[in-house]
Parts: structure tokens; sequence; C-alpha cells
């Protein structure tokens, strides 16, 4: 009988719900490794309310690869808009109360990864109770994911590093997932706020290093206003370079599909730019690889998609 190949995303957000979205009626083995640095919004009340782990993101991978019914995805995703749950999802409400019951956060996640009959598997990149710092250029130390992600002031000096307090541990479900995978895909989302933090984890870029699957890095179609500034193609590949390392990457992954300049010229006013893929062919041992990625189904924002151009895409890598 052939063995299913297996494919590990990390990262966080609405770039592993959209790679995940892609991939779950794909042939393969799914394994989402999430980032657990979120803090803002409903996750960031429930996280400091209750002292429960980040459940946003994980919420959203658990849908994205939910064969449940449309009525049940949409549940989990419900929004309350007044009284004293306004803000929060129910799913996120939903998985910290798991979290309460069980008296862990992985024990949470498995059964709502069965209760929500997920293809694959839904895994928090630590266990940990952790908060992302960042320290910009001038000194100057953020505290917390939210206050990174979005800046408080208009023109904010940049990035100079990130760390994790504490220091986390990697979750073994993590670690045997990225030695059983055939391809990871590291991707897309905010560089510092949704992928870089998994490879703050300890033990999490060593794997990565060591792995013999093929590691692809799916690069975001814009910069991001406060956080990736001015960032070319090459700033983005710099960037992932220096916390996970020289010559990991086996495919960098760029858009050259032109966005329309009506929402080009909005993204701009926002103090987003496109990034343009890279003029070399490789880069430290990675192979550039340039496609069609851009959702043309959206009207007002950039995405990556539409989902079977994802999928046929990421299955070429594996198939290489």
């Amino acid at each position: 009988m052939k063995t299913m190949k297996r494919i590990v995303t990390i990262g966080g957000g609405t770039g592993t719900f959209t790679v995940l979205g892609a991939l779950k009626n794909a042939p393969v083995h799914l394994s989402a490794i999430v980032s657990m640095a979120d803090d803002g919004g409903s996750t960031g009340i429930l996280r400091d309310s209750y002292g429960v782990l980040p459940p946003g993101d994980i919420r959203r991978a658990l849908v994205a690869l939910s064969e449940e019914s449309e009525a049940m995805r949409e549940l989990f995703n419900y929004r309350f808009g007044k009284g004293d749950l306004r803000g929060h999802s129910f799913g996120n409400i939903f998985l910290s109360a798991l979290e309460k019951v069980t008296g862990n956060f992985g024990a949470a996640v498995s059964e709502a990864s069965r209760i929500l009959r997920i293809k694959g598997d839904v895994i928090p990149v630590t266990l940990d109770n952790v908060r992302l710092f960042a320290r910009l250029v001038d000194g100057r130390v953020i505290r917390g994911e939210t206050n990174i992600d979005i800046p408080r002031v208009k023109h904010r000096p940049a990035i100079a590093d990130i760390w994790l307090t504490p220091n986390a541990r990697l979750n073994p479900e993590a670690r045997q997932a990225i030695r059983k995978a055939d391809l990871i895909v590291i991707g897309p989302g905010d560089i510092y706020t949704s992928i870089i933090p998994n490879l703050l984890v300890r033990g999490l870029a060593q794997e990565l290093r060591n792995t013999k699957a093929r590691v692809a890095y799916l690069c975001n179609l814009t910069t991001k206003a406060g956080e990736t500034d001015g960032f070319t193609a090459r700033d983005f590949l710099e960037t992932m370079e220096r916390y996970l390392g020289k010559k990991v990457l086996d495919y960098a992954v760029f858009n050259n599909r032109k966005i329309p300049g009506a929402i080009a010229r909005r993204y701009t006013r926002e103090g987003a730019s496109v990034v343009v893929p890279p003029g070399e062919t490789t880069w430290h041992g990675a192979t550039i690889v340039t496609a069609d990625l851009l959702d043309a189904r959206s009207k007002k924002f950039v995405r990556h998609g539409p989902p079977e151009k994802l999928e046929r895409l990421l299955l070429s890598l594996l198939a290489k």
C-alpha cells in the first residue's frame, strides 16, 4: 500500500487558514503547527482573564480542516456583537473552556479536533505560556504580539529583534510531525508576528535544519505598515534566514501576477507595498519559484488563492 505523503504548515492567522483550505482536499496528510504568541482581541482577553493559552489561531486552523457541517464551522467562527461577550468568538470560548475542563491545552485541541472531525492535525507549537517582545532600532521595547502587529503611531521605527519570554519548549507533537514530513510550508503571514514566533520556540529551527523534508517559504504578497515597511523580497529572505539559519529553505515562493491598480493604490495609501520577486533564480541554496498566486476573486483585498491554484503549486513542490 502506498504511503500518503505528509505536508506540515508552520505559521498562524489567516495565512495558515488559506494554505490549509487549499490543501484540505488534497491526497496528503496535513499537520498545522500554529503560533502561540497571539494576545489580541478575544484571545488576549481570555488569556488575561482566565490564564488560558491563546485559542484564536488554533481555532482558525481547526475550522479550516473541519469536515463537519457548514453550520458547525460557522458556529466556531461566530463572533458575538453585543453584551458581555461582545468581540468574543464562540470557538475561542469553547477552546478555553475545554482547556479548563481537561486541564491541558493540548488535550483541549485534541478534543476539539474530534468534535470538528478535522482532516489532519492541528498542533500548538508550544504548550508554554509565552509573550512576544520586539526591540525597535531606536532601542524601545514593545511587549505583546498585538502591539507589535498594530502600531500605535503612524510612523514607527523598524523592528531590530524579537523574542519570546519565557523561553518556550517545543511541543513534542510538533517535533514528530516535522520528522515525518515530506514537505514543510512556512507562511504566508506577518513575518514578525505569525511566522518567526514559531521559529523562536526552542528546538523548532534546529528540527528544520535537520529535516529531510523539502522546506518552502511562501512569501507575503505585500509588506505591512509598521512591521515590514519598505521590505523587498531579499529583506524577507534575509529575515527568515536570520532566525531559521542559512541553507535551510529549498524553495522561496513569490507571486508574479500584477495586483490591480485600484487595489495596489489603496494598499499604498495604507503604507504597504507590493512584494516583487527577486531577480535571482536561487538564494543561498533555495530555488526561487514565481507563480500567479493572486486570488483575482477578491476586489478589495490582496489574498493568496484561489485554493485550487495554491494547491497545484504546493503539490508540485512536493512532487519535485
